[in-house]
């Protein structure tokens, strides 16, 4: 069977409703509204480009001067991250 169309007004989830940035984040994300995954998405492409995995276990972030201002620490695992990306984002 086919499956029911979607009514038109319904209400977007948590991770589609576009979300601003602090400062702080916005130094890696930009300025502009983004919804919750593209932030978590342009923020492990940063990572990634700067090179800031523990080269002995992925999972932990080394932060730089920008992303320690948005984790508030030297370090943190990838499970932690959207914990402090969180309080950055309104």
């Amino acid at each position: 069977m086919a499956e029911a169309a979607k009514p038109a007004g319904k209400k977007m989830d948590a991770l589609q409703k576009p979300l601003t940035p602090s400062p702080e984040l916005a130094v890696i994300v930009g300025a502009e509204k983004l919804p919750r995954g593209q932030v978590v998405s342009k923020v492990w492409d940063y990572i990634r480009k700067h090179n800031l995995q523990k080269p002995t276990d992925k999972r932990v972030i080394i932060a730089d001067e920008a992303l320690k201002k948005v984790f508030g620490r030297d370090e943190c695992t990838m499970f932690e991250m959207n914990k402090y990306l969180a309080q950055h984002l309104k």
